[in-house]
């Protein structure tokens, strides 16, 4: 049974690792500190397979005009499609930050833990090193 208590964010983490670019939706992400976030990444995510300590990944918080770049990164896995051949996106240093989102991060993977219950998911923790605001309203899933 799926029930849903709170509204959940469109968050694009993606970033080019070894050559190959990586993009996926995480809707459960959130700020734990000033300058930290945390993401549940599931076991089946391609991309989240490949997010390790130390990387360098993007982190967009897309705006209410960004539906269709949600839809194209949260659909397939990044070993089948390439998820960014119509997307408008910057590439800095490995991370990967979708234009006109509402916020873009850089961050930098502090660790990828495993939770009781939840071990084959990932919990990503990461610091933020630098990030920017475009004013966009940020697009909420409900």
């Amino acid at each position: 049974m799926e029930d849903r208590v709170f509204n959940y964010g469109a968050n694009a983490v993606c970033f080019e690792k070894n050559g190959h670019k990586y993009g996926m939706i995480c809707s459960w992400a959130t700020q734990v500190d000033y300058d930290k976030i945390v993401m549940l990444i599931g076991a089946q995510s391609v991309t989240g397979k490949h997010i390790t300590k130390g990387d360098i990944i993007g982190v967009s918080v897309l705006s209410v005009r960004q539906e269709d770049v949600m839809n194209t990164l949260g659909n397939n896995h990044s070993d089948e499609v390439d998820k960014f051949k119509n997307l408008d996106y910057t590439l800095k240093d490995s991370a990967i930050l979708i234009n006109n989102a509402s916020v873009n991060m850089v961050v930098e993977v502090i660790d990828v833990l495993h939770l009781a219950g939840i071990e084959e998911d990932s919990l990503v923790y990461g610091l933020i090193k630098s990030h920017t605001k475009s004013g966009e309203e940020m697009l909420t899933v409900r």
